[in-house]
């Protein structure tokens, strides 16, 4: 099954014409969270933090807690149906979460060939890279995940990503996505 990534208006229309059962929404501590006709909390994981790469003073930007959460979140994911991940333009927050999902439920997966699929998925992907840091840390990926992300050619610049789907699953067997 796919992981979609949209921006936040993009995210009710995606989440009901592609039938999602779960979503992510990481949006700032102040936006409001979409309906996106899911249980809050087991179907609805809403994750309030800005989009910053380091600590700034007075800034809630993303902490390792927050990809704990995420992880904890798509663990129960059964991929029989399209999870749906969104931030505000869908560009960093959401796409890196993207990345962190498939590597999570992917762990022999080549984070390159990952960070690869996404980029050709979108070419205005910019995954924020602390959220990046904080995942490779926990799923012992020792480096890999930020070396591919970091190895991503130049995003295009957007005030609102085109919402964009990637595979969820490495067939081994055959050696490639699905």
């Amino acid at each position: 099954m796919t992981i979609w990534v949209s921006s936040r208006p993009q995210a009710p229309g995606i989440a009901a014409r592609q039938s999602v059962r779960r979503a992510v929404s990481l949006l700032a501590p102040w936006d409001e969270f979409p309906d996106l006709k899911l249980d809050a909390g087991t179907a609805h994981l809403k994750l309030a933090f800005e989009d910053v790469d380091h600590p700034q003073d007075g800034v809630q930007g993303p902490e390792k807690q927050h990809v704990e959460q995420l992880i904890d979140f798509v663990r129960d994911w059964d991929r029989q149906s399209p999870l749906l991940i969104h931030c505000w333009a869908g560009v960093s927050r959401s796409t890196a979460s993207a990345f962190i999902t498939a590597c999570f439920h992917n762990p022999d997966a080549d984070e390159f060939d990952l960070a690869r699929i996404l980029r050709e998925a979108s070419p205005t992907a910019k995954p924020n890279p602390r959220l990046i840091a904080f995942a490779d840390e926990l799923l012992n990926r020792k480096g890999r995940m930020i070396d591919a992300v970091a190895s991503m050619s130049v995003h295009e610049f957007t005030d609102e990503a085109v919402p964009f789907s990637i595979p969820s699953r490495f067939d081994a067997v055959r050696g490639h996505w699905v």
